[in-house]
């Protein structure tokens, strides 16, 4: 009866160590494909956010090579007479929504 009994013991303690390393392997390779993905997940977003900039760049340039050309030789008096052209633009809109809200009231 004594030999069954400590067979028994190591058959249970074998088969906890087996799964013990089985998990224990597990357990790394979860981890590390988690930090594989990580790293892959940080890369994507640090070359999307490389792109972004580059675009953003890019375009940045191409309004100000834009501008530049545009501009000419134009003095800052044009930048005031920009100005004043926006300031009529609002005043005419204000007075648009005005005779708007005029005909409908009247139109009720």
């Amino acid at each position: 009866m004594n030999k069954p009994l400590l067979q028994a013991f190591f058959v249970g303690r074998a088969v906890a160590e087996v799964i013990n390393e089985r998990l224990e392997v597990a357990i790394t390779d979860a981890l590390s494909d988690l930090g594989k993905f990580d790293a892959e997940v940080r890369e994507q977003m640090h070359q999307f956010t490389q792109e972004v900039l580059e675009r953003a760049e890019r375009a940045a340039e191409a309004a100000n090579a834009g501008e530049t050309a545009s501009r000419g030789g134009h003095s800052s008096s044009d930048s005031v007479d920009l100005q004043a052209t926006i300031d009529e633009l609002r005043a005419e809109i204000a007075l648009l929504r005005n005779e708007l809200q005029r005909y409908r009231s009247s139109s009720v």
